[in-house]
């Protein structure tokens, strides 16, 4: 008599193969999506290169705006300005951010939260535009234009993100982490700054890493509010500061092809902007949990 029992077979049969099946058709589509989107990145990032590469130059980036019709001239206000607005508006959104988050999250009566939360989602649908018309009535209408007036505008555009994208890290930290410590004795506030917001601590950091890059490329806000500015590098902004995205609608509205270039080149400033930010946040961010580990 033979010992061996009947083959089994791993394929599976009826709703398991077809599960399987589902399961194999459903990973391929979340890969073709997720190569599509690195494809059009690529894309953008290619045809932004290849018309603004030529134009990059140290002279490009460290000089002053060229005047009217005139050759040569470069960005360095528009950096200047741009980080200044971009700096103040985190400075502002971030803290409040957090703190709406961990309010909202952690402290807040349900039905508080739950209005708080709506609040939030519909800044986060508000178009700058809007943002843009609030901020100049508000701050601008009557007065000079100035850089803070446009951190101001960022800073609405950078909340709900900042906000939305705390408030889902906080809510994957373990229930049991919080338990843990209230059970030692340490107080809901303690819990929360020395356990809750240490494990969050990356999304936080990649939240608003985002929030900076969708404010930094924002023109609306900064198009009514800063837009009138001098060619040269300034620093305070209680007065008007060049910046990359008005100064790119600029010369894009040129009839100049010398402007044309210009507005190409510094739109790959502004990509390279961004993507030095993004790794500056990495590497801040794997220094801390090192420093954590040890």
């Amino acid at each position: 008599m033979s010992s061996q029992g009947p083959a089994i077979d791993l394929r599976g049969r009826g709703r398991t193969r077809r599960r399987l099946v589902m399961n194999r058709l459903a990973e391929i589509l979340a890969l073709i999506a997720a190569l599509l989107a690195v494809a059009v990145l690529g894309i953008v990032v290619w045809s932004v290169a290849k018309r603004g590469a030529s134009q990059l130059s140290l002279s490009f980036l460290t000089g002053d705006l060229p005047l009217f019709g005139q050759p040569g001239g470069g960005i360095a206000p528009l950096i200047v300005g741009t980080a200044v607005i971009v700096g103040i508006a985190a400075l502002i959104a971030v803290p409040v951010g957090v703190l709406i988050a961990i309010f909202t999250d952690e402290f807040a009566p349900p039905r508080l939260g739950r209005a708080i939360q709506l609040v939030i989602d519909l800044m986060n649908g508000l178009p700058s535009i809007i943002i843009a018309i609030f901020i100049f009535g508000l701050i601008v209408y009557g007065h000079p234009q100035s850089g803070l007036a446009g951190s101001y505008g960022l800073a609405i555009v950078m909340l709900p993100l900042v906000t939305r994208s705390t408030q889902e890290v906080l809510r994957l930290v373990p229930r049991t982490q919080r338990e843990g410590a209230l059970a030692l004795g340490a107080s809901r506030w303690r819990t929360v700054l020395g356990v809750v917001l240490p494990s969050a601590l990356g999304g936080i950091v990649t939240g608003t890493v985002l929030a900076v890059a969708r404010a930094v490329g924002e023109t609306a806000p900064l198009l009514f509010v800063t837009s009138i500015y001098a060619n040269t590098v300034q620093w305070d902004p209680r007065h008007a500061l060049p910046n990359m995205p008005v100064q790119i609608f600029i010369w894009s509205e040129s009839e100049d092809p010398a402007d044309h270039e210009r507005a190409w080149a510094t739109a790959l400033v502004l990509i390279v902007f961004v993507l030095v930010t993004s790794l500056a946040a990495r590497v801040a961010l794997a220094r801390n949990r090192r420093n954590m580990g040890r």
